[in-house]
C-alpha cells in the first residue's frame, strides 16, 4: 500500500490511484481539472468556481471553512485534498480519522510547485504535473522584476480592513509583481485601520477582487481616504491561487506594469 507525506508532514496511505476524490480547495480543484481528473473528482466546495463546468455540475460539500462532513462521509472518498490555511483545522482532523486527507501548506512559489508535483504523483498524473511545473517555473523566470519595488498595501477585506502580511503566499507573489509589501512585518492577514495604512506610506493600494469583491466603486472611497496613494483593483486569483492558475500569473504581472 503506497504512502505519501503531505506538506504538513503527515503520512497518508492509499490502496492505489484514487478514484473518488473530494477537493476542498478552489485553486487545487482547478489543478485537478488540469490533470484531467473528470471522473475521479466526485465533489468540490461552493467556492470552487473554476472550471465553470465543474462548478455547474459537481456535487458541492459546503464551503472551505464550513464543510458538510455528513455529506462527505456518505461519499466514502478514497482521497480528500485540503489546505492548512483555507480549511478549518477541526474539520480536517475529524476527516483524517476516517479518510486519507492530503493537506497542502503553501507560502511561496516553491511550495506551490512542490504541491503540484506531489498531487500529480498521487493521482497518477506525474508526467502532466512535471510538465506543468516546468512551464510555471519558466514563465516566472522570464518575469522582469524592477530593482526598485513599489511600496504597496494589499487589502483582502473591508469592515474590518484586512491586509496580507509577510508570511503569506500573496506576499511572495507581490514580490514577483514588483511590489514591496508595507505590512510584511505582520503575520497572516491582520486587521488594520486607515490610519495604520496611511502611516505606512504606501505608494499603491491594491484592492483584491477576492475574498472580498472590491470593485472600481471602492477605488474612489480609498482615494478620498488616502489621497497620496495610487489605488487600483487587482485580480485576486492571480495573487492567491497556487495551482494551474500560476501559468497565467506572470503574464498578468507584466500587464500590471504596463498599465502602471
Amino acid at each position: 500500500m503506497p504512502s505519501y507525506t503531505d506538506q504538513t508532514g503527515r503520512e497518508i496511505k492509499l490502496a492505489g490511484i484514487p478514484t473518488k476524490i473530494v477537493s476542498t480547495v478552489p485553486s487545487q480543484t482547478e489543478l485537478l481539472h488540469y490533470f484531467g481528473l473528470e471522473e475521479e473528482v466526485i465533489a468540490i466546495t461552493k467556492f470552487c468556481i473554476h472550471p465553470s463546468i465543474w462548478f455547474a455540475e459537481k456535487l458541492k460539500v459546503g464551503g472551505t471553512k464550513n464543510l458538510n462532513l455528513d455529506l462527505i462521509r456518505s461519499l466514502s472518498p478514497d482521497l480528500i485534498i485540503s489546505n492548512k490555511e483555507e480549511n478549518t483545522r477541526e474539520q480536517i482532523e475529524e476527516l483524517c480519522q476516517h479518510y486519507p486527507v492530503w493537506v497542502s501548506d503553501i507560502s511561496d512559489l516553491g511550495d506551490a510547485c512542490n504541491m503540484i508535483a506531489r498531487l500529480g504523483e498521487i493521482t497518477g498524473k506525474k508526467e502532466i504535473a512535471e510538465l506543468l511545473v516546468n512551464k510555471i517555473q519558466k514563465n516566472f523566470k522570464s518575469l522582469t522584476i524592477p530593482e526598485e519595488r513599489i511600496r504597496a498595501a494589499y487589502l483582502i477585506w473591508q469592515k474590518p480592513y484586512m491586509v496580507a502580511g509577510g508570511d503569506t503566499f500573496i506576499d511572495s507573489m507581490l514580490q514577483y509583481a514588483g511590489y514591496d509589501n508595507v505590512f510584511k512585518d505582520r503575520l497572516r492577514y491582520p486587521t488594520v485601520s486607515i490610519g495604520e495604512i496611511k502611516n505606512k506610506k504606501p505608494a499603491t493600494i491594491l484592492l483584491s477582487s477576492e475574498p472580498f469583491p472590491f470593485k472600481e466603486k471602492h477605488v474612489l472611497d480609498f482615494r478620498d481616504m488616502l489621497p497620496e496613494s495610487k489605488v487600483r483593483v487587482v485580480d485576486g486569483e492571480m495573487f492567491s491561487w497556487y495551482g494551474s492558475r500560476l501559468l497565467q500569473t506572470p503574464g498578468y504581472f507584466e500587464l500590471l506594469k504596463i498599465d502602471g
